[in-house]
């Protein structure tokens, strides 16, 4: 039994359903307060949400959950597009895995999150990477399935995923520190997850490879030796082969040393060819 096995057997009944579900809730209240916000509302929503581990050492220990209902847009479609599809995703985990493994995916991930933040206390983290870690999951197990962005252009999981992956490698690229510290943070619970199971599909791809290549090395080998058989006589002289001319005999001249041929023209007008011992 492994340890998630285990943990669930002990543990599973504190653990919390639909917890998509009441992640999305609270980012719509934060996107609606931050609509109001624009338009004549009393504090900076954004501000108060957000992870600053200073302000939380401060006294502000409310950073620590809020950051997690920080909205992913200020724009309604797109935030209504990536609720759409946080909420697939989350929910799809959650019947595949259980809710307890589920569960413990988002507190791998969040407890990550906050360590990260952590080693830069004047930076301030958002909730960005570790909602994508849901999505990334989610293609890892259904790399096939096609969303539709905007209700107008579909695309694979898996393509979403690389695209994905790229931004990472971007940010760990171009950003700072602190961003690149949150960015890998938030690979912890992925590659937890799933990476045994990346690291055994690499192994067998390179086997595969690996096979193929040896495959083709004896194929080609067997191909040259064919080649080699065919050409079995070749003039001495002129380069005459039976291979360019079938229907020519060639015949061995026994005055010559070693296996020697040639072909009629020039079996009887040849300079004969003493072995290397001067036979």
């Amino acid at each position: 039994m492994s340890l998630l096995s285990r943990l669930d057997a002990r543990f599973g009944r504190y653990s919390v359903a639909n917890v998509t579900l009441y992640l999305i809730a609270g980012q719509a209240l934060a996107f609606a307060a931050a609509f109001a916000e624009r338009h004549g509302g009393p504090f900076r929503v954004e501000e108060q949400l957000m992870l600053v581990p200073n302000l939380v050492l401060a006294g502000e220990v409310w950073r620590l959950v809020t950051f997690l209902f920080m909205p992913p847009s200020e724009n309604l479609i797109f935030a209504l597009f990536f609720w759409g599809a946080f909420y697939l995703c989350g929910t799809v985990l959650e019947r595949v895995w259980g809710t307890f493994r589920y569960n413990a995916y988002l507190i791998v991930g969040y407890a990550a999150t906050i360590a990260a933040a952590f080693a830069f206390p004047d930076a301030p983290t958002s909730n960005f990477f570790l909602k994508t870690t849901v999505f990334l999951a989610f293609a890892h197990l259904n790399p096939d399935f096609t969303f539709s962005i905007y209700g107008l252009i579909p695309i694979r999981s898996k393509w979403l995923a690389l695209l994905i992956w790229l931004f990472y490698i971007h940010t760990l690229w171009i950003g700072d520190w602190p961003l690149r510290v949150v960015a890998s943070a938030s690979f912890v619970n992925y590659f937890m997850f799933f990476g045994r199971a990346i690291w055994r599909d690499l192994r067998q791809s390179i086997k595969h490879s690996y096979r193929r290549a040896e495959f083709s090395s004896r194929v080609g080998y067997g191909k040259l030796q064919s080649q080699g058989r065919k050409m079995a006589h070749q003039c001495h002289v002129c380069g005459l082969t039976n291979e360019t001319s079938p229907r020519t005999p060639f015949r061995y001249c026994s005055e010559c040393g070693g296996d020697i041929c040639y072909c009629p023209d020039h079996l009887q007008n040849h300079e004969h060819v003493k072995s290397a011992n001067g036979t």
